[in-house]
């Protein structure tokens, strides 16, 4: 993404040892009440989604099992759906030297096997293939539309090889708790689901989409233009549920909100549905007063990103999340709270795991709305139409690159023998931080962007919805223990920004 820019050093901790990465525990402040009265989910009066950028399951998560006094062991046949102590991640032996040696592979076009391996560095030069027709091809390289009959996600060498050749085997790295210890923490202490996946088998803006509007309108492709304000899903988003509702929002932002795709900002000093990243930290700390829906933005692009997208150092990010995280859980707000924290898609990274289908019966698409087939209400009747809807000329590209067919009527019905919107995308680290977490918890409950809008949904909007997605999604209460706050007292690290930072031109 392309916004504007505010300075990393507006979000840098204040005091001695703020974000120094020691390991620093914290308990809770003084004075902080206890969890609050009530019964299950209405327990939770604040509610925190933290989306990053681009990377897999496998990438971040896949060696949790091998780190050090990790509570979580796997299982060469995968987990047992009862075994919440199981994760699903790469399967690794230690050689001599103590490094991990994976089985996990992806063939190179000469049949020679590239195996999975601990990534060098944190810093990925040049990005990798996460686009709609590539993220086809690597779930099924030979047949990239049938991706959903025949998941083998057998083509990350081979795709990467061909759009990205710079990129070496960087598809098969993964990161370990050296590398980002904050997380590891978070996830060995929290609960995690290995089963939770992007929305959309493509990039950042549909999967964004589906994040507010649990569709993305026919959008595939993050090159199609979205000035503020311009998308307008004939269903609405959860912007709107949340103000029919009369239920606070607000979209804290470092450089730019994603929520001003829907909503026209007036300006972060009028709007109050837009702030400044900081304002949501001096609210969290006990400040102001937090709303009960709250996204909040990593800086998307410039000298200050720290979203985690590549080339980008992912401790940047690590460090952005960890101010997020500490603020809540030092403060008046962490016994009604509950933090989403996940990654949009898996920009191009192995996972191992086959996409699975969508959440929304038997239709193909969430809302009626095809790939490469926008429509939308802005300009009605005419956007209402297949293919009539705003900014879609890159998606439609993508779409026809995938499904040379529909090239022949790009607003005529939809081929059947090509992808759609009724396959998840890869799968994408989920953590969920909150006092109703239940400890050391992994879960295997099938979710994607849309159970966040469950999850919100039934909390403060009686589930009403928006799609067949969020309307069919998991709200994924098998993470949480409402009764007892197991994880009320549980202490959190901090994190600090890399010492040499590796993105580039730093």
């Amino acid at each position: 993404m392309t916004l504007t820019y505010l300075t990393l050093a507006a979000l840098a901790c204040a005091g001695p040892g703020c974000g120094s990465g020691s390991g620093m525990q914290v308990s809770l402040p003084p004075g902080t009440p206890p969890a609050p009265a009530g019964t299950g989910l209405n327990r939770v009066n604040h509610i925190i989604v933290v989306m990053m950028e681009n990377h897999s399951f496998d990438n971040y998560l896949g060696a949790l099992a091998y780190a050090p006094a990790s509570p979580y062991h796997t299982a060469a046949m995968g987990c047992a759906a009862n075994d919440h102590s199981c994760v699903d991640g790469l399967l690794c032996s230690r050689d001599a030297a103590g490094g991990l040696v994976c089985s996990d592979s992806n063939l190179k076009d000469t049949g020679v096997a590239v195996m999975a391996f601990h990534y060098p560095s944190r810093c990925v030069v040049p990005d990798l293939d996460h686009s709609w027709p590539g993220s086809h091809m690597e779930a099924n390289f030979s047949a990239p539309n049938s991706a959903l009959t025949n998941p083998l996600n057998d083509g990350f060498i081979r795709v990467n090889a061909i759009t990205e050749p710079a990129s070496g085997n960087a598809t098969m790295g993964f990161y370990t708790q050296g590398d980002l210890p904050f997380y590891y923490d978070l996830a060995q202490k929290f609960a995690i689901d290995d089963r939770y996946f992007a929305a959309v088998m493509g990039p950042t803006l549909p999967n964004r989409f589906y994040l507010i509007a649990a569709t993305s309108f026919g959008h595939v492709d993050t090159g199609d233009p979205a000035p503020s304000g311009a998308s307008k899903p004939m269903n609405g988003t959860i912007l709107d549920l949340l103000d029919k509702a009369g239920i606070a929002w607000t979209n804290y932002f470092q450089d730019g909100p994603q929520e001003a795709s829907f909503r026209a900002p007036t300006g972060a000093a009028t709007d109050p549905h837009f702030q400044p990243v900081q304002t949501f930290l001096t609210y969290a700390s006990g400040g102001g007063t937090l709303p009960p829906v709250s996204f909040v933005d990593p800086g998307f692009g410039g000298a200050d990103e720290n979203d985690e997208h590549p080339p980008t150092d992912i401790q940047r990010g690590q460090a952005f999340v960890s101010q997020i995280v500490n603020a809540v859980r030092n403060g008046p707000y962490w016994q009604d709270s509950v933090i989403f924290i996940t990654w949009d898609e898996h920009g191009g990274f192995y996972d191992h795991v086959a996409p699975p289908a969508a959440p929304q019966g038997s239709a193909r698409t969430p809302d009626g709305i095809s790939p490469g087939q926008c429509a939308d209400l802005s300009a009605p009747p005419a956007s209402q139409q297949p293919g009539g809807g705003f900014g879609c000329s890159s998606s439609v590209r993508e779409a026809q690159a995938l499904c040379p067919a529909l090239a022949q009527n790009p607003n005529g019905p939809y081929p059947a023998n090509c992808a759609s919107f009724d396959q998840l995308g890869f799968r994408v680290p989920f953590l969920v931080v909150s006092p109703f977490a239940k400890p050391h918890y992994v879960s295997h409950t099938v979710g994607d962007h849309t159970s966040i809008l469950a999850f919100i949904e039934a909390r403060f909007l009686a589930r009403a919805h928006l799609t067949l997605r969020d309307q069919n999604a998991d709200t994924l209460a098998d993470l949480f223990d409402f009764d007892n706050a197991s994880s009320l007292s549980t202490s959190v690290t901090q994190a600090q920004l890399p010492t040499v930072d590796c993105t580039p031109g730093q």
